[in-house]
């Protein structure tokens, strides 16, 4: 169990965000308990990285798009540079959050505190995303094939998880995949994982042909997720605060 000295580093992936990761690292940064904000810049053609460092946080650059898994990865391995002692909790957060960032800090609790492993955020208000649904139907299906866990939100990448959990979770499914294998994979290790309701918010995805070639990434993603987990019928019960 982790006491309560453990600290906490805040991981966001960012591609193209310029608009918003400025407020989001500085809301990041008021969470009790974070200790360091370390942005990974996934190939942006813009401004993300300079804002990101301007507010902030600690910067981890790749020259291409790599894909949020491998973000998550990276920005990991760069807290891991910063740790002395006891490593730090991950909390990963979506780079479009702008100031709801800050209302993260429920996710951190019961990690910090030692009776979860592993925190999901479920958005207690949520923009109605166009188009979005048959990819989240896809994701908690499979999960729930796979384990028997109802997941409220399981494409939500606000989650905060122990060092262990993260490494036990690697290696990560590819791209949009993440969060699925990641809930798939630490649950049938025996890990604690705990949905948390927040009040959060990031920016709607729209409809126009940008918004439905990341949507077929995700579904791709999460399939290919889903396909290299073999189904289980055992059933788990949801945790949920």
């Amino acid at each position: 169990m982790s006491g309560p000295s453990v600290g906490v580093a805040v991981v966001i992936p960012a591609k193209d965000e310029g608009d918003r990761i400025g407020a989001t690292v500085e809301a990041a940064l008021t969470i009790p308990g974070a200790e360091l904000v370390v942005v990974v810049d996934d190939g942006s053609a813009d401004v993300t990285g300079k804002v990101a460092k301007a507010a902030g946080a600690r910067v981890v650059r790749h020259g291409r798009n790599r894909g949020k898994a491998a973000a998550m990865e990276s920005g990991a391995e760069a807290v891991r540079l910063f740790d002395e002692g006891e490593p730090r909790h991950l909390l990963f957060l979506d780079a479009d959050l702008a100031e709801t960032a800050a209302a993260a800090a429920p996710l951190v609790e019961p990690v910090v505190a030692g009776t979860a492993d592993m925190t999901i955020a479920t958005f207690v208000t949520r923009v109605k995303l166009g188009g979005h649904g048959f990819v989240v139907r896809l994701a908690r299906d499979g999960i729930r094939r796979a384990v028997g866990w109802d997941a409220t939100q399981p494409l939500n990448g606000q989650r905060c998880l122990t060092r262990a959990a993260f490494e036990a979770a690697r290696p990560l499914a590819r791209g949009f995949g993440v969060e699925t294998g990641m809930t798939i994979d630490l649950l049938r290790k025996g890990f604690r994982v705990v949905e948390v309701e927040v009040n959060m918010a990031h920016r709607a995805t729209g409809t126009d042909w940008h918004a439905q070639v990341h949507r077929a990434r995700q579904f791709r993603d999460v399939g290919l997720a889903l396909a290299q987990r073999t189904p289980v019928t055992t059933l788990l019960p949801a945790t949920r605060r």
